[in-house]
């Protein structure tokens, strides 16, 4: 098997993949792509391409279904990176309620002051602020990310109020008792004095801070946004820090125009730029891809349906197909099918099979996408 990566990878992750994969240069080739953040929407794919692997979370970069519909699996790496994200909200979260940033800015710009210890006794005040103990922090989505930051938020003595549609109710009766959920994101908005945001952006997320939102939130609200530029709207933005409506905008995705207007602090993306971070990331793509090309298993795939068999022990096959395609035919196709897994996710398909003798019989039903033995 041979992979390619389209970024640098963690070499310590690399190593989490099974002995004999060799690395190419040559994407025709490639059974196999690792990626970060390089933009894939622009390439062309080789058939020689079974599955794309994102170390980290976020898939903005890759064109999901144009995949789907070659039969190419794409995985990313959910909660690989979260500690790290964790640990620079609540840095951001510190440097929004003191104004830690204008401080050190004066220092720079006074060092040569022969009294510059009696000099700052007069200019600290300008950059006063208060402690977060006791406010009240709204959280926009308790996936691994939000999960972790209300529990950090709980410990430093805030209240915490979290959003989250799509929250399990196996994680939310992990929450602290202290967290508060609700169902509708407005309850957040009225309640919080800071608003953190951990979603991905998509056609139900993207614009989701806009006027209307900031018209529901307190004055001199904190917002945080360490996940995707487009979930804010920026023409609302600029007009709300202008207003005071928010006081302070912190963001890891800042663009020209945002690092321009009044009262933002901006990071160049710093979010899970961490070693620990980026080798967790890496190593769980590369077991992800692994698994994969040895064993057909799907596991955290954005495109495509979770199926899984364990190791194999002799031949295997994956089908890749569209909703609707016609799945009875598939187990009287493949021998030994009650050896097998079929799940349908968002229209996309995924059937893992026990046998590989039937390739060509699966490949001429309707709605087939692909098919692979293993």
């Amino acid at each position: 098997m041979k992979y390619a990566c389209l970024n640098p990878i963690s070499e310590f992750g690399l190593q989490a993949l099974p002995a004999g994969f060799e690395k190419t240069e040559d994407l025709n080739e490639a059974d196999a792509i690792l990626v970060r953040s390089a933009v894939m929407h622009e390439m062309e794919f080789a058939p020689a391409l079974k599955c794309v692997a994102r170390a980290g979370a976020g898939v903005n970069n890759i064109p999901l279904d144009v995949l789907r519909d070659k039969g190419v699996v794409v995985f990313n790496t959910p909660g690989a990176n979260a500690n790290a994200v964790k640990e620079l909200t609540v840095l951001a979260l510190f440097l929004t309620a003191r104004d830690v940033p204008g401080g050190m800015a004066w220092v720079r710009e006074n060092k040569e002051d022969e009294n510059l210890a009696k000099s700052m006794e007069k200019a600290k005040k300008k950059f006063a602020g208060h402690e977060v103990y006791g406010k009240t922090l709204g959280v926009i989505g308790l996936g691994a990310i939000g999960f972790m930051v209300a529990e950090t938020a709980v410990a430093l003595g805030m209240k915490v109020v979290g959003y989250d549609p799509f929250l399990p109710d196996a994680l939310r009766v992990k929450l602290p008792a202290a967290v508060t959920v609700v169902d509708d994101q407005k309850e957040v908005f009225r309640a919080a004095d800071y608003i953190t945001v951990h979603v991905p952006e998509n056609d139900a997320t993207r614009g989701t801070f806009r006027k209307e939102a900031f018209a529901e939130m307190k004055d001199g609200v904190v917002l945080l946004n360490l996940a995707r530029a487009g979930l804010v709207n920026e023409d609302d933005l600029e007009e709300a820090l202008k207003s005071g409506k928010v006081a302070r905008y912190i963001t890891d995705v800042p663009d020209k125009r945002v690092a321009n207007m009044p009262n933002v602090i901006g990071f160049p993306h710093l979010g899970a730029s961490t070693e620990e971070a980026e080798d967790n990331c890496a190593k769980m793509a590369a077991e992800e891809l692994g698994d994969f090309l040895l064993n057909g298993n799907i596991r955290n795939s954005v495109n495509f349906p979770a199926v899984t068999l364990g190791a194999k022990e002799g031949a295997r096959t994956l089908v890749l197909f569209k909703e609707g395609a016609e799945t009875e035919k598939m187990k009287v196709l493949v021998p030994g099918f009650q050896k097998a897994e079929i799940k349908v996710k968002k229209g996309a398909g995924a059937a893992l099979f026990e046998g590989g003798e039937a390739a060509e019989g699966l490949k001429a039903l309707d709605g087939v996408v692909r098919v692979l033995t293993f």
